[in-house]
């Protein structure tokens, strides 16, 4: 029994380790992805590029969070077999409250990152808000200059009439 529960422990840490470096990785990606969005925000031409940009963003994101979820449901179902089979040794025991704490850092884990994911989307509004105002007020403004410019040929051709009856 003791030498099932140590395989089991150590498959437990091999877990746990393949889930702090995905979620490692996952806080590189969500930093790339910031700093991309950022680029993107600079460049002229957002409204396409964003929309499709947000919408990869979001897709990314969430499968980042529902592959923490099942690691993390993973790690649950783990520690309650561990409770079922009533293990009595203390390296048990000890390793047990181990991974229980470690779990419970993944879900607080978890919870930054969709923190950071639901920032990211007010952020993805926000840009996607302002690119729309700024295409209202280019709009606008190219209706100003085209009434300018058609004025400024009507008072060329009236000059030109007066000069010519002149």
């Amino acid at each position: 029994d003791r030498d099932t529960d140590k395989k089991r422990i150590e498959e437990l840490l091999e877990e746990n380790m393949v889930l702090e470096i995905a979620q490692k990785q996952s806080m590189n990606e969500s930093a790339h992805l910031g700093w991309e969005l950022e680029q993107l925000s600079k460049s002229t031409d957002l409204a396409d590029t964003r929309k499709s940009f947000v919408f990869e963003l979001n897709e990314c994101a969430s499968s980042r969070i529902l592959k923490l979820e099942k690691d993390n449901q993973s790690l649950q179902n783990t520690i309650q077999e561990l409770r079922d089979a009533s293990l009595t040794s203390r390296e048990s025991s000890l390793k047990f409250v181990e991974l229980e704490k470690e779990n419970q850092q993944l879900s607080k884990k978890i919870e930054k990152l969709q923190n950071q994911i639901e920032k990211e989307k007010q952020s993805n509004q926000d840009l996607e808000t302002l690119s729309e105002e700024l295409i209202k007020d280019k709009e606008q403004l190219q209706v100003v200059m085209e009434t300018l410019k058609a004025d400024k040929e009507r008072q060329i051709k009236d000059l030109k009439q007066e000069n010519d009856h002149l």
